[in-house]
């Protein structure tokens, strides 16, 4: 009987002796195994008029598999449904755009961009965001409204720290609203889609700084700054997330060519950070700001937003920070980005970069940065519009933008690096158990179970051999993460009937339960329900932190 049968194979799968060679065996794998390291040997020496070539990725990329990209694509899966869920719909744009679309869009990161060669007397660039492109896209296509969301990879010339999620190569997550909308509703909505990403993602312990362009552009204006100079102050505000005022003040006068009085007037302000009531108050009672028209404006939406953050219950997760600038020169209105505790670098990090032997050592010893930001660009659409000769089309936009890798890297950080992750979606395994002189593998039978679980939904899988050993079958179905072993015995399949076992250490000694084959679709699915209301759906379970 199969069932006795059965037994002795987990027995012996247990045991060695299913796997250990004859010596007339490990003879015959012993000398193609000698060929195959002279091969390497052979090929690793430089061989006359023969280009050498380099097997790597280049600075600042990677490749993504195995546990991975199962992590990446459970990231884009969590934010996709969400955006979906907020009503967005996805379009797709070219990697690469005319270098005129992105030119003057980024301040000073300009010179992040890459630039590639003359294509036909046309001049491109890859893209440096989604944002540009979208702006693009809804000005040549003349749309009106529109809530989209798209997922795909960027590109910039930065100091890459490959372990914080800072690369040249990047995915990043964006959800952007565009039209004319009652102020604030759509920007609350944004930051409600924020807080709910990331904790969906079983990221807490994170904060959204939040700032208004009209507010800090009011408070140049009362510090005397000249408005062709804006911008460049604007941008070395923005460093002070990673730099102490001192070290932001002395490039404000040393090379911004402002004066003392005026970098002093900007740090009054620029120190200031709380909850959203707290400096709206402080704000509100400062005579300068409330009679500064561009002040007045930002302070103006940051009290009506504050009706709309309360309403989505997430107040205490936004710290009103005036020293967040943004530096990308698009920007029009309510400014935000995401920080947690690893977006700082080390307190010792200093020391650390001067000790690191190369650039690229020294970019380690930095934090992680915001790993979600995102604002309000008023005149983006429109800018693109008229320098096209279109009529002047003014569509407000204001979006999100969501920092896949570096989100990737906190959660890696806080799964255990013992912990197994399932590398394919694969639930069952079909094998066939048997021997004797007419055993034939049951290879064509195999393959026909799983099309019938095919057929229903059920991720599946069999060994591409005709005759597998049942070693080898367990194997594979250990290293696919199946839950379920479905069993063709030689006679019982024959009676037919398949045995339908658990796989798993703690269900080693489970013989499995007989089944009608005719049943096995419903009840292969009653029992891959049952490991999933059990919680076994560990991507997701690591990926929330439970």
């Amino acid at each position: 009987m199969l069932s006795r049968s059965l037994n002795k194979v987990v027995t012996s799968i247990k045991s060695s002796s299913i796997i250990r060679m004859s010596s007339a065996t490990a003879a015959a794998t012993s000398a193609p195994a000698a060929n195959a390291a002279n091969a390497l040997k052979a090929s690793k020496a430089p061989k006359k008029g023969k280009l050498q070539v380099s097997l790597k990725t280049p600075k600042g990329t990677k490749d993504w598999a195995d546990s991975d990209m199962v992590i990446r694509e459970a990231i884009f899966s969590t934010l996709s449904g969400l955006f979906k869920k907020h009503g967005g719909v996805t379009i797709d744009t070219p990697v690469f755009e005319l270098r005129e679309i992105l030119a003057g869009k980024y301040g000073e990161d300009s010179k992040l961009i890459y630039n590639l060669e003359d294509q036909g007397g046309e001049l491109c660039s890859l893209r440096y965001d989604l944002t540009v492109p979208f702006a693009r896209y809804v000005a040549m296509n003349n749309i009106q409204s529109i809530k989209r969301y798209h997922i795909a990879k960027v590109y910039r010339r930065d100091q890459p720290a490959m372990t914080k999620g800072r690369m040249r190569e990047f995915y990043q997550c964006d959800f952007d609203v565009a039209g004319t909308f009652e102020s604030m509703v759509p920007d609350s909505e944004c930051l409600s889609i924020l807080v709910e990403g990331l904790t969906s993602l079983g990221i807490k312990d994170f904060k959204i700084k939040l700032n208004h362009r009209k507010i800090l552009d009011g408070i140049f204006q009362i510090a005397g700054v000249k408005d062709e100079d804006v911008r460049k102050i604007s941008s070395a505000v923005d460093k002070l997330d990673k730099s102490p005022w001192e070290a932001v003040k002395k490039e404000m006068t040393e090379e911004k060519g402002q004066s003392e009085e005026t970098a002093d007037k900007i740090g009054e302000y620029v120190k200031l950070n709380g909850s959203l009531k707290e400096i709206h108050a402080v704000l509100s009672a400062d005579a300068n700001i409330t009679s500064n028209e561009k002040a007045k404006q930002g302070l103006d939406d940051i009290a009506t937003l504050m009706k709309y953050t309360e309403a989505f219950d997430i107040d205490s997760f936004i710290s009103f920070d005036l020293s967040l600038a943004r530096g990308l020169d698009y920007y029009t209105g309510l400014i935000y980005e995401v920080v947690t505790s690893a977006s700082a670098p080390p307190e010792n990090a200093s020391e650390l970069k001067k000790k690191a032997k190369s650039a690229e050592d020294a970019s380690e010893f930095v934090g992680v940065g915001s790993i979600a930001a995102g604002g309000r660009y008023d005149n983006l659409v429109n800018m693109f519009s008229e320098a096209s000769g279109k009529k002047s089309t003014q569509i407000p936009c204001v979006g999100i933008s969501f920092g896949v890798e570096r989100i990737f890297s906190l959660i890696k950080q806080r799964i255990n690096s013992s912990t197994t992750i399932k590398p394919t979606a694969t639930q069952v395994f079909v094998m066939a158990f048997g021997g004797g002189k007419d055993w034939t593998g049951y290879l064509p039978e195999r393959m026909k179970v799983t099309k019938q679980l095919w057929d229903a939904g059920i991720e599946a899988e069999y060994v591409y051999k005709a005759k597998a050993n049942p070693r080898k079958q367990f194997d594979a179905a250990e290293k696919a993460g199946c839950h379920i072993a479905v069993i063709l015995g030689k006679e019982e399949y024959l009676e037919g009937k398949l045995r339908v076992k658990r796989l798993g250490q703690e269900f080693a000694d489970d013989d499995g339960e007989l089944v009608s084959a005719a049943d096995i679709v419903p009840i292969v699915q009653e029992k891959l329900s049952q490991i999933h209301e059990d919680g076994l759906n560990e991507v997701t379970r690591l990926i929330k932190g439970l």
